[in-house]
């Protein structure tokens, strides 16, 4: 297919060519194409198994010298990064755009993402990696501290809808923590996280704590996993689980990001008009591509019929295209799979009954992963969309008739990723987020404000997940902790001075209680 003539710009062979050798492989090669015309759009190394073991090793060779320096060392190339990866966003946003297909505004929230993520923990490791004191068991003769020493040499596998974001901002709060990455992103869309080391080793990132590898699961992932002290993966639940039984298998830990099937309630006094255009969104940025992504819209009995009707008619309206230019609201599907995937879901839930308020077909004429925004009404249990996650441009619509009633419909999914309420009354709806089983709940927004909120933790609940990106928690399970007590010779745990251990335990068992009563204890 011709490149379309909005899309002049193609991928500097040169840039390619500088950051492929970032890849640990014996030189085999795989072609990837580019999701707005089906052309190839670079040639990319490949990893064997021998060369995962090979990254490994590298990996823990470099792993030594870079926890030894100290953390605001380790800082310094990353907070070089936030500046420089804003003033080569144009670069960055092509290379994001060809290997995905997505939007550029939806391209614009991966480098905020990277920007404000890699600020956030760049200022902030020290004080949180800081050894901190703890209260001993006995005052003044016990003295008992609380650090956190990297684990070694993490496994990250990223994937392929959010490739510069979910990549770079899960390697570096484990790279500040102390640790190397053996990093597995998806080989369609790995051009930009290897634009990023290459960057990162400009401002002063050794190259050899973060390995990249390439390949199928098949061929990688056993020694990807042998190798890790720790794993950090984004992508289906169905993967995530067989992760977590390998991690369990080594007792190792593990950080799963997963699946979601997102619910968002339109309450009886919501602004209706800024409630559509989040909502547009939130269920159609990148494509539907996107873990928070919205799937489930359920509206007051009150506001169904007008919020409809605003809705899909923005919906119908929607810009679609492939084009490098900031105009275009939604951008292509990635691959032939999820084509076929949403097709696939959208056709059974017709058949069965389901009514498509807005789109629900594929548009060959834009390019040949594009997929309508779809909005769809009457669907029910015996359709695969209703519980299943689709991952693409398509939202079911339903009614509910009051706020306990939105809660039990929220919540009746084995999913719990994210969910979003709008109302007017803000208190109102932080009583609703309460009572939602979702590891991130944004009201007035579909899931930036909450995922944007770095300084709080951001995860799963149920089948979407365990542990959490962000927050303290965000860079300290890339450690163990540690705890070291020292006591004074001169009061111990045993008896002393002859005393009797009858007598030792009445005494203590009186200090104990003179402790409680001082509040020393």
């Amino acid at each position: 297919m011709a490149v379309p003539p909005e899309m002049t710009r193609a991928l500097d062979p040169r840039m390619i060519e500088r950051v492929v050798p970032y890849v640990t492989s014996a030189g085999k090669t795989q072609e990837i194409t580019a999701p707005f015309t089906g052309d190839v759009l670079a040639e990319v190394p490949v990893s064997t198994a021998d060369d995962v073991r090979a990254a490994h090793a590298a990996a823990r060779e470099a792993q030594r010298a870079w926890a030894a320096l100290p953390v605001r060392e380790r800082a310094e190339p990353f907070l070089r990064l936030h500046n420089a990866i804003l003033d080569r966003r144009e670069e960055i946003l092509d290379v994001v755009q060809w290997e995905t297909g997505k939007a550029r505004r939806h391209a614009f929230e991966e480098v905020l993402d990277v920007a404000g993520c890699t600020l956030y923990y760049a200022r902030r490791a020290p004080g949180l990696l800081e050894t901190r004191s703890r209260a001993g068991i006995l005052p003044v003769a016990t003295r008992t501290a609380e650090a956190h020493r990297p684990r070694g040499t993490v496994a990250l596998i990223s994937p392929w809808n959010y490739p510069l974001s979910l990549g770079v901002t899960d390697a570096v709060p484990a790279l500040l923590a102390g640790n190397a990455v053996v990093h597995k992103p998806d080989t369609q869309t790995a051009l930009s996280t290897l634009w990023t080391i290459d960057l990162l080793v400009s401002l002063g990132m050794p190259r050899e704590i973060w390995q990249v590898v390439l390949g199928e699961p098949d061929e990688v992932s056993d020694p990807l996993l042998d190798g890790a002290d720790y794993v950090a993966f984004t992508g289906s639940t169905r993967a995530g689980r067989k992760i977590a039984e390998e991690a369990a298998r080594r007792l190792i830990g593990c950080s799963l990001e997963l699946g979601g099937k997102n619910p968002m309630l339109v309450l009886d006094d919501a602004d209706l008009d800024i409630a559509t255009q989040g909502a547009l969104r939130a269920c159609f940025t990148n494509a539907g591509q996107l873990c928070l992504s919205i799937e489930r819209l359920y509206v007051h009995d009150s506001v169904y019929d007008a919020f409809v009707e605003k809705f899909v008619r923005q919906v119908r309206n929607m810009r679609l295209g492939a084009g490098l230019d900031w105009n275009v609201q939604m951008g292509s599907l990635s691959s032939q799979r999820q084509l076929e995937a949403v097709g696939a879901q959208v056709d059974d839930a017709v058949a069965k009954g389901a009514r498509v308020l807005a789109g629900g077909k594929a548009r060959p004429d834009l390019g040949p992963l594009f997929y309508e925004p779809t909005v769809l009404t009457d669907v029910d249990e015996s359709m695969e969309l209703c519980r299943a996650e689709t991952f693409g441009p398509v939202v079911a619509v339903y009614r509910f008739g009051d706020d306990d009633e939105a809660v039990e419909k929220a919540n009746d999914t084995s999913y719990g990723l994210n969910a979003s309420i709008w109302t007017r009354d803000l208190s109102r709806g932080r009583a609703l987020a309460s009572r939602i089983k979702a590891g991130t709940v944004n009201i007035n927004e579909g899931y930036a404000s909450a995922y944007a909120s770095y300084d709080a933790p951001m995860g799963g609940m149920k089948s979407s997940g365990l542990g959490r990106r962000h927050g303290a928690e965000g860079l300290l399970r890339y450690t163990e902790a540690q705890t070291v007590s020292s006591q004074a010779p001169w009061l111990g745990f045993e008896p002393i001075l002859g005393m009797a251990y009858e007598k030792y335990a009445d005494t203590l068992a009186g200090a104990l209680r003179v402790m409680k009563a001082l509040h020393l204890k």
